[in-house]
């Protein structure tokens, strides 16, 4: 079925201290997800197993550890995480960043805090 989505018709979940997702396609084989993260909230490390990640910044700046790596984006970046590279994101500017992270598989089920 084919259908347009935005964050207003699509599933809503929160994270971290007052992090926002929205699934806007969710699929055993794909999922891409808009998420807003507000300044000085990050994700814990982790990893996933078989799910690839990429992540594309389209408001803000953000950064992401993988493998002890820092990688600092912004608006019109975007970075691969590939599966079980340990990663984190992080928003340590002053500003809300919105970005897209889309794995394939889908990585829910798939992740190994650590």
């Amino acid at each position: 079925m084919l259908r347009v989505v935005d964050i207003h018709s699509s599933e809503h979940y929160q994270w971290g201290r007052s992090s926002q997702g929205w699934y806007l396609l969710n699929r055993p084989d794909l999922s891409v997800i808009q998420e807003r993260v507000p300044p000085g909230d990050r994700e814990r490390r982790h990893l996933h197993s078989t799910a690839r990640q990429f992540f594309y910044i389209l408001q803000g700046e953000a950064v992401l550890e993988v493998d002890g790596l820092r990688f600092e984006l912004s608006s019109g970046q975007g970075l691969e995480v590939p599966p079980g590279a340990q990663h984190q994101f992080m928003n340590e500017s002053a500003n809300a960043v919105t970005f897209l992270v889309v794995s394939s598989p889908h990585a829910h089920g798939d992740r190994t805090n650590v």
